[in-house]
């Protein structure tokens, strides 16, 4: 059995994943609470402890952890939490200082994006390199910069969010952010979606298999399966998003001049129908410098289902190695 064990968290809105990861980025055991049910931070820090104590039957005790790593939603470099508007605590919640002062051993707390940095870094596609840069492809498009073996936070630690990059200016779409235009409005699984709904709209007469479905509850899932069996508007949808996810990722070589690209999240594990056009437009939108040397997009090889918590299980990897 290793000798180092780590707790990962993985807190969301609604609910807090908890793992225990082994020195290999094995998850030995897990198990999930509530993040709203708490009305202030201390039960909730109380929660974390208690349940993590349980999990640490199967590993000979709490004293076989070393370090615990959060990632939390808007989370900066100081542990707070700036703002979150799902939870009902006083902002901005000083997270780890109040697990720290818990657990009694050290804490290190990021937001998700960086903890799916660290996490490839340290068990994932990334392994062993130093300079590489992280994009999550979920309801949203995340980010994380890693520079010499680094993570890229900035100045007030809320540096690195590709996602809200501008990459289309003429007509462009509305984004969540308050911006028109974002990265995360056309390569996000959502933005799939909402390119689908739109083209459906605008060619009445074209025929797709998305058609069978209402207009509203069209996912992503919905389009990557219907573009598998030969649908040709879902797999034109493909190619759409990932010419501007290709022609993204060329202009972010001018960030860092990353060794690679490590793309995560659903719309990630669509294999070729999506990976074929990124490739192609990040080559042809490349600056001429970077045409002689080889710089890789990679899929996540971090399990779906424990990524999470093994990006959040890295940074207390990082914080106590």
């Amino acid at each position: 059995m290793s000798e180092r064990f780590y707790a990962g968290i993985d807190m969301g809105g609604t609910n807090t994943a908890i793992g225990i990861v082994d020195e290999e980025g094995n998850v030995v055991a897990r198990c999930s609470i509530s993040t709203c049910r708490y009305g202030n931070l201390k039960d909730y820090a109380d929660a974390l402890y208690e349940a993590t104590e349980k999990l640490s039957e199967e590993i000979g005790g709490m004293e076989k952890i070393s370090a615990v790593g959060i990632g939390a939603p808007n989370a900066n470099r100081d542990g707070e939490i700036a703002c979150c508007q799902n939870l009902p605590w006083e902002m901005p919640a000083p997270l780890a200082a109040v697990v720290r002062q818990r657990f009694g051993i050290p804490v290190a707390v990021d937001n998700d994006a960086n903890a799916s940095a660290a996490g490839e870094m340290i068990y994932g596609a990334a392994r062993g390199m130093k300079n590489f840069i992280t994009i999550t492809l979920g309801t949203g498009v995340g980010s994380g910069i890693v520079c010499d073996g680094n993570i890229i936070r900035g100045h007030r630690g809320m540096g690195g969010e590709l996602g809200h990059i501008t990459v289309r200016r003429d007509n462009a779409r509305s984004c969540t952010c308050g911006k028109d235009g974002c990265l995360e409005a056309y390569c996000s699984a959502s933005a799939v979606a909402r390119t689908a709904r739109e083209w459906l709209a605008e060619n009445p007469e074209r025929e797709s298999l998305l058609r069978s479905l209402p207009s509203e509850s069209i996912t992503s899932l919905d389009v990557y399966e219907a573009a598998m069996k030969g649908d040709s508007l879902s797999k034109e949808i493909f190619d759409f998003t990932g010419e501007i996810l290709g022609e993204a990722l060329a202009d972010f070589m001018n960030i860092s001049d990353p060794e690679a690209f490590v793309l995560f999240g659903g719309l990630a594990r669509s294999g070729e129908l999506l990976m074929e056009p990124v490739r192609d437009s990040f080559r042809r939108h490349l600056m001429p410098l970077w045409r002689r040397y080889e710089t890789k997009i990679l899929v996540s090889t971090l399990p779906g289902a424990d990524a999470a918590i093994l990006g959040a299980a890295a940074l207390a990897t990082r914080k106590n190695g």
